[in-house]
């Protein structure tokens, strides 16, 4: 390093207290997440929306130990997620609730505000962490099934309200030819790739009442969560799960539109996926892909949804998507030219960035 480019030891100390106290926030932050976990699973969100409640009053409604209500209790208000009547009563005579405007992002599932799920994202994400490290050392993956019913659940609810409040409302009808022959008769039939716990083919289905869904994925646990989905909406009779590879040649040319929601990143072989997804569509069907809005050129800031989706890639995606060799190691922060090229391998004419504002999604129309 020459002199002029030499760092002074005030600039290093400097740099140092910046660090730790940004280490420090980091701590916090992870705090507040498991603790937000813990309030989720354990209902006590749910218990103290529009109530005042003593701690031995919440561990009541809750089914819960008193001590570890109170506990829980006194670290939310030092947290700022809760509020405290008055601090200076007894603790078991403190009453304790939920500010208003925090139920809807803890509580409303149907909300496009619901945050609550990435708590139970963040506590899959870590679940596998042995599974992970060893990954790292050996260039192997780490299965989907390591994750647990926490990513699963998470992965459902965080996107839920999207699906069905926004796919068959926004999304689908910003391609006026494919929202027509959704419409339309004959009844087009639609399938979903990596379908999950078949929100999306449900948010589909429910957006247009003419035609029929099918749903696939590998994971079998997502797919018995989806058929009870599709029962519990009424909806069983238009839309069906299958854990079942959907490259079946049987399969070919029969679909109007094929979609894949948040996938493709996650998978080994993501050129051979879309492939399978075109011949799925044959010459006149669609195929509309839904991934994450990350920037076009890899920067050191990244754009404003990288520090999250570099998060899930390092602990989740790409490991999962490295299970099965030779894989290409995608990883979460696919960029736009990135699925395009794989596009052009697999077949496809051409790749549209479709003009649909949205915080954490890119949509993209492929056509043979």
């Amino acid at each position: 390093m020459s002199e002029s480019n030499k760092i002074s030891d005030e600039e290093i100390a400097q740099q140092r207290d910046a660090f730790i106290e940004r280490f420090l926030g980091y701590a916090a932050g992870t705090f507040s997440l498991f603790s937000i976990y813990i309030g989720e699973r354990l209902g006590f969100y749910r218990a103290l929306a529009g109530n005042s409640l003593t701690s031995a009053e919440l561990a009541v409604r809750t089914n819960t130990h008193e001590r570890y209500a109170r506990e829980w209790l006194e670290q939310q208000t030092v947290a700022g997620i809760l509020e405290v009547e008055d601090e200076k009563l007894d603790a078991d005579k403190r009453r304790f609730s939920l500010p208003p405007g925090h139920a809807e992002p803890l509580l409303e599932r149907d909300s496009l505000n619901y945050m609550a799920p990435l708590t139970r994202l963040m506590a899959g994400a870590v679940r596998p962490l042995d599974s992970l490290l060893e990954a790292y050392r050996t260039g192997g993956g780490v299965p989907f099934s390591e994750y647990g019913s926490d990513l699963r659940e998470g992965q459902a609810a965080i996107n839920r309200p999207a699906f069905l409040y926004q796919l068959s409302q926004e999304w689908l009808p910003s391609m006026t030819d494919v929202h027509q022959r959704l419409l339309s008769d004959p009844p087009a039939r639609v399938a979903d790739i990596g379908c999950g716990f078949g929100w999306s083919c449900i948010g589909i289905a429910q957006g247009y009442p003419n035609i029929h869904v099918d749903g696939f994925d590998l994971d079998e646990p997502s797919i018995q969560l989806a058929q009870e989905n599709a029962r519990q909406h009424n909806i069983a009779d238009r839309v069906h799960f299958q854990v079942r590879d959907a490259g079946d040649p049987a399969l070919a040319g029969q679909y109007d539109l094929v979609t894949a929601f948040e996938c493709v990143h996650d998978m080994s072989n993501p050129v051979g996926a879309l492939s399978m997804m075109r011949r799925l569509a044959g010459e006149r069907g669609i195929v509309f892909i839904v991934d994450e809005r990350v920037g076009d050129t890899f920067t050191a800031k990244g754009n404003d949804v990288e520090w999250m989706m570099y998060g899930w890639s390092i602990l989740h995606c790409l490991p999962v998507g490295m299970v099965d060799p030779p894989a290409v190691g995608t990883g979460t922060v696919m960029r736009t030219d990135t699925l395009k090229k794989y596009a052009k391998e697999a077949g496809f004419s051409n790749v549209e960035v479709l003009p649909i504002e949205n915080f954490f999604f890119r949509f993209y129309r492929l056509t043979p």
